[in-house]
């Protein structure tokens, strides 16, 4: 195994250069005065001990990290709406600057658990000063009601190691049915809520006499 520096040198940068890329698509959507499917796009490169952590729990063995972990790098693409996951999947699948590898649909598809997401495995091409690099990333993408359970739960998950009480467990899947309840009822009004997204953009930017 090389240094864990170098080793996650280019996962990193290939964090920077995609969020800087995912939200510069956001940036368009603003420039022409239409609604933007992408609320907001975050990144993270997973830390050395979650790294191991999970490696001995898929029985990965540490050098074939690069072509066995898929979310060693990853990023989260948030959406007001469920309808604007479709989109923003859409988009991913028309660039031509990296290689879609996988897509999971946990929106059609949930997890026992209740979480609902969808998720796209690229791999993405670094250049680096000893030539190209292509590593793999794994892309979230949610809706805020959606990243909001999948947060607490996460923060459950590594408090009671994946083993849950029942009465939690219980309470995490009502919870999941009520922000895709949520979600639903919001997409019932979706043209209502950018219409005074739209008001409110256009007081905003007005100068002030």
């Amino acid at each position: 195994m090389e240094h864990w520096d170098d080793f996650l040198a280019p996962y990193k940068q290939a964090v920077e250069e995609l969020k800087v890329k995912l939200k510069g698509l956001r940036n368009e959507f603003e420039r022409d005065h239409v609604h933007s499917p992408i609320e907001f796009v975050t990144g993270r490169v997973k830390p050395i001990v979650s790294i191991l952590d999970k490696a001995a729990q898929k029985n990965i063995p540490l050098n074939k990290l690069a072509t066995e972990m898929q979310d060693i790098a990853g990023l989260r693409m948030m959406c007001q709406f469920v309808d604007d996951i479709t989109k923003v999947v859409e988009l991913l699948r028309a660039r031509n600057d990296f290689e879609i590898v996988e897509e999971r649909n946990y929106i059609s598809h949930k997890k026992v658990s209740g979480y609902r997401s969808y998720h796209v495995v690229l791999r993405y091409p670094v250049q680096t000063i000893h030539g190209e690099r292509k590593i793999l990333i794994e892309i979230q993408i949610r809706t805020l009601a959606m990243n909001f359970w999948a947060t607490i739960e996460h923060s459950l998950n590594y408090k009671y190691r994946g083993d849950f009480p029942k009465d939690i467990r219980i309470r995490l899947q009502r919870a999941a049915e009520a922000a895709f309840l949520l979600d639903e009822e919001m997409s019932q009004i979706r043209l209502e809520i950018q219409e005074a997204q739209r008001v409110f953009s256009r007081k905003k930017d007005k100068p002030k006499e």
